[in-house]
Order: structure tokens, then C-alpha cells, then sequence
């Protein structure tokens, strides 16, 4: 993992727990299919941490609370992480508690584009129009998801 700031929005933070001895590879693939660095390590640690709030998942992971608040929104929105208020007695502010989709979800959610993306490239030169070849429109890649324990 680089000493990149650029998730963090000021100085080079160190590794969150949550990542500690995870392969980075790992971690690129999660920042790779969530589309940052930032939400890759708030799926880790909700992970292992869920339900936690984002205030937690800040002091969690190291990062700003503002970028966790906006990753948060944003994954929702996109169905990531599921959010529901946190039950308290008494008075005051309830805050939201999130949680994650398994990776199995996580996966299948993008198989589909993957796979697309695949056969594009394998068809190239149909797709350059270099070959004479017609596009065959399905691929011969075909990626499946099973959620065999």
C-alpha cells in the first residue's frame, strides 16, 4: 500500500487495523471493483466491524469523517452498505449503523460487466473490423458466480 493521500484528503495516514496483513493485491482488486482506495478500506472494515457508524469507521480506519460520511453515501446509494438508525434509550441522535453486502453479492453485482468487457477484448479484431470477421455479439468468455461455502 502506497503512502498516498489522496483518499484521505491531507496527510499519509497509516494502515488501518482492518487492512493489517491483508494482501494489497486484495486490497487493489476491492479498491479496483469499488472504484477508490477509500471505499475498498470502509467494505474491510465494515467487514470485520459491522454494524458500526461512520464515526467509528473513521476513528477505524484513519480516514477524514467527511470522506467517510460521502463513501458511505455513495455506497449506499449504489447498495454496498446497508444502513438502518441505531436503537437507543432515551433521548438524542440516533446514528445510522452500516453494514456490507457479502463479497459474494459484491461479486455477482459485476460479473455481468466484466464479462463484457472480456469479450470485447477477446473480439478485438472483429471489433477493429481487421479480420473479416463478424462480432459474435455473446463471447466465448462466460463467468459464473456460486456461493458454495
Amino acid at each position: 500500500m502506497s503512502s498516498d493521500n489522496s483518499d484521505t484528503g491531507g496527510e499519509p495516514r497509516q494502515r488501518l487495523a482492518a487492512t493489517e496483513g491483508l494482501d494489497d493485491r486484495i486490497l487493489d482488486l476491492l479498491a479496483w471493483v469499488l472504484d477508490t482506495e477509500t471505499r475498498a478500506r470502509i467494505y474491510v472494515y465494515l467487514r470485520t466491524n459491522a454494524p458500526a457508524t461512520s464515526e467509528e469507521i473513521a476513528e477505524g480506519t484513519g480516514l477524514y469523517p467527511s470522506t467517510v460520511r460521502e463513501s458511505l453515501a455513495a455506497l449506499h446509494q449504489e447498495e454496498i452498505v446497508l444502513r438502518e438508525k441505531r436503537s437507543a434509550a432515551g433521548a438524542g441522535n440516533n446514528p445510522y449503523e452500516y453494514e456490507t453486502i457479502a463479497p459474494s453479492e459484491l461479486v455477482a453485482d459485476i460479473v455481468d460487466d466484466v464479462q463484457a468487457e472480456l469479450n470485447t477484448v477477446f473480439e478485438l479484431d472483429a471489433v477493429l473490423g481487421d479480420d473479416g470477421r463478424e462480432r459474435r455479439g455473446d463471447g466465448p468468455v462466460s463467468i459464473s458466480v456460486s456461493d458454495d461455502d
